[in-house]
């Protein structure tokens, strides 16, 4: 209950101002002239100002509100490194259980949301969470705010103006105070580069806090890892710039790892290590095709490869065997001479793929050169071998020091027959022939073809099967290098569109860069992306079981993953996660690794705890700082308007005693008749008065 005296005028206030000071003005020129009755005239007027005044007793019935103080829990990356979570929590419990001791004060708990990438890009950005957290907070009953930060923040607003809160704003600080800290900068990295040739890149080593006289001479050592294989390894003088360089292996995406050596009482290793990725780009495609005899087929693969822009084709052809020597002078048959040993020797590993194309033993090529060719493979070349019936014969390439090599040996059998090639079981998994047109129908309706050489596989894969279930397409793998046979010399059928045609064109792409080790064509592989806070793992295996895969976060943290089979022999999972770094994901056999946020984040910038950014605008403001590691958890008070909202050991919230009035009543102090015979009986005694 409020009870008070207040004033309700009659008319509005200027003519009470009006009249009032008129009176006045004739009570002064009544004393001036020393008239008679002045004073009841001036006590009569008095009375009149008092009515229009409307004095009353004014009763208020009034229900007290209370005040509000926001916490906002920073739970940033930066915010997981070491303690800092648990020295979070506890901030946040002992606040929440010291407040909950003043019943006229309401506790509001924001915690940023966004995920972790947005928050890794842009930063922390506390004041724009106090910004939400206050939309629906009267400023009148606002208390203070609390921040539970690392003071990591990356949205101070430059004036407290600029905030407009009208209340202290405080912070307690997770961390220690004189952290030190060691990351890696990554200063120049190519978006591609062409296969075979070397790519540089740059980075530095930072220590922080940084002391020139102290890292002067001091060096740190980089590990350079290419597609999770260590290269190189190199001193780095800190603070100074280095480049790494080396050569991309294969097309399509090499990541790139760099990673330095630990600091002594480094705070976090999360900044040591830099994932990245370069596209690896073929210059030309350089293919060394040989035809043993012509034949319809022969054509088509010509036209395949000079069909592509990129392929550098050298087409070796035998047009006429040996034993079919007519005696024509040799400057007849040839404009200029085929340069065989410069192919067969010199140049043989300047090419990115061989394909003999139905070639039969006729000694042209001396075993010399065939030991080329399988030493070639050995070392990582690729090699593809499409035969006919002189496979079958006593002049078959398996006769010669090819053998070794070669996937599927001859039974002597030739079958003359139509048949349509139909994808095994290992080839529905196989990323050369996995998913092509109609492959999911047990029986492709793609056109037939009308020869098959029978063969034993040794060794590989078989991807598709032709006659009786018999071997048609295998694709091998020889030490370094790789293999594929064909065992039919009718895929041009498919090329001339007959009953329908076929995959073809496909099947080769796909084959050309298997055999090229595009890591997207692997058929043993293990994949790791993020995109946004979703982090995906893809296993793709020729074996039907699906492993458990194990995801390690930045922290060290890690979970089982059970990948979800899919079509194709793929299998997935996708999970979400809060954490900015890298992640690797491993299967038992492979590894993979992915980095969630940029290296050059704010978030990774500085991991060190630190008041520096918060601190104008605490002092604005003022609040105060607490550390928490250090000072342990401070006081939580409620101080008066106009005084001190911090000190040492204590955090202060503003009372602001308001109030909501739930009733209302007033009495008016001049009874009418009374006041209007007070107001005549003293203007008639004035009147009487002068009359004497």
């Amino acid at each position: 209950m409020m009870v008070g005296i207040d004033f309700f005028p009659l008319v509005p206030w200027p003519f009470v101002a009006v009249f009032g000071v008129l009176g006045a003005v004739l009570v002064a020129i009544a004393v001036w002239r020393r008239s008679r009755g002045t004073v009841l005239r001036a006590a009569g007027l008095a009375i009149l100002v008092l009515v229009l005044l409307n004095p009353g007793v004014a009763r208020e019935s009034r229900t007290p509100q209370p005040d509000i103080a926001v916490i906002v829990v920073d739970e940033s990356a930066s915010q997981k490194i070491g303690d800092r979570k648990a020295q979070t929590e506890k901030a946040l419990d002992q606040a929440r259980a010291a407040l909950a001791k003043h019943p006229d004060l309401e506790v509001k708990v924001v915690r940023p949301g966004g995920s972790a990438l947005e928050a890794g890009e842009e930063g922390t950005r506390l004041f724009s969470a106090l910004e939400q957290g206050l939309a629906d907070v009267p400023r009148s009953r606002l208390a203070g705010a609390v921040l539970i930060t690392d003071g990591q923040v990356h949205d101070v607003p430059r004036e407290a103006a600029e905030l407009a809160i009208g209340a202290p704003v405080h912070a307690m600080i997770t961390g220690r105070r004189g952290e030190k800290d060691r990351r890696l900068v990554l200063e120049q990295i190519p978006a591609f580069g062409l296969v075979g040739q070397n790519v540089t890149v740059g980075v530095r080593v930072l220590d922080q806090p940084g002391d020139p006289a102290a890292n002067r001479g001091a060096t740190a050592r980089i590990v350079v890892r290419r597609d999770l294989v260590q290269i190189d390894s190199i001193q780095a003088p800190i603070g100074e710039s280095v480049q790494a360089s080396f050569p991309l292996e294969h097309a399509g995406r090499t990541i790139v790892e760099l990673e330095v050596e630990a600091a002594p009482d480094e705070l976090s290793l999360i900044n040591n290590r830099i994932v990245t990725g370069i596209n690896g780009v073929r210059d030309r495609l350089r293919v060394l095709l040989i035809s043993g005899q012509p034949h319809a087929g022969d054509r088509v693969w010509r036209n395949l490869l000079k069909a592509d822009p990129s392929v550098d084709l050298v087409h070796f052809t035998i047009l006429r065997p040996p034993e079919k020597d007519d005696r024509t002078p040799l400057r007849e048959l040839a404009l200029i001479v085929f340069p065989v040993q410069e192919l067969f020797e010199v140049k043989i590993k300047d090419f990115n793929l061989i394909i003999f194309n139905r070639y039969i033993e006729r000694d042209i090529l001396p075993p010399a050169y065939m030991r080329n060719i399988e030493r070639y493979v050995r070392e990582g070349g690729a090699l593809l071998l499409s035969v006919g019936p002189e496979y079958a014969g006593i002049r078959s390439m398996f006769r010669t020091p090819l053998a070794p090599i070669i996937p599927v040996a001859p039974t002597g059998e030739v079958f003359e027959e139509g048949f349509r090639p139909a994808i095994t079981d290992v080839g529905r998994r196989h990323p050369v022939t996995a998913a092509l047109p109609q492959s999911g129908i047990d029986k492709p309706a793609w056109g037939r073809w009308f020869r098959h050489i029978d063969g034993q596989p040794r060794s590989g894969n078989v991807l598709l099967d032709g006659v009786g279930g018999r071997p048609l397409f295998v694709v091998d793998r020889v030490e370094k290098g790789r293999v594929a046979q064909l065992m039919s010399d009718h895929m041009w059928l498919w090329a001339r569109e007959y009953e329908g045609g076929g995959p073809q064109a496909e099947i080769l792409r796909r084959l050309a860069h298997w055999l090229m080790k595009e890591p997207e064509l692997e058929e043993e592989s293990l994949w790791l992306s993020t995109q946004g806070n979703q982090l995906t793992v893809e296993r793709r295996s020729l074996d039907p079981a699906v492993p458990t895969v194990t995801v390690i976060a930045p922290s060290g943290a890690t979970e089982k993953l059970t990948l979800s089979p899919m079509p194709s022999g793929f299998a997935r999972a996708t999970i979400a996660v809060s954490e900015i770094g890298l992640y690797r994901a491993e299967d038992g056999t492979r590894t993979a690794l992915a980095a969630l946020g940029s290296p050059s984040s704010p978030e990774l910038t500085d991991l060190r705890a630190t008041i520096q950014r918060l601190e104008p605008l605490l002092q604005a403001t003022g609040g105060g700082v607490a550390w928490v590691a250090d000072d342990g958890v401070p006081e939580l008070r409620r101080t008066r308007p106009g005084r001190d909202t911090a000190g040492r050991g204590w955090l202060g919230l503003r009372e602001n005693y308001t109030y909501v009035v739930t009733a209302a009543n007033r009495v008016s102090l001049l009874p009418g008749l009374l006041v209007l015979l007070i107001a005549v009986g003293t203007l008639m005694g004035a009147w009487w008065r002068e009359g004497r």
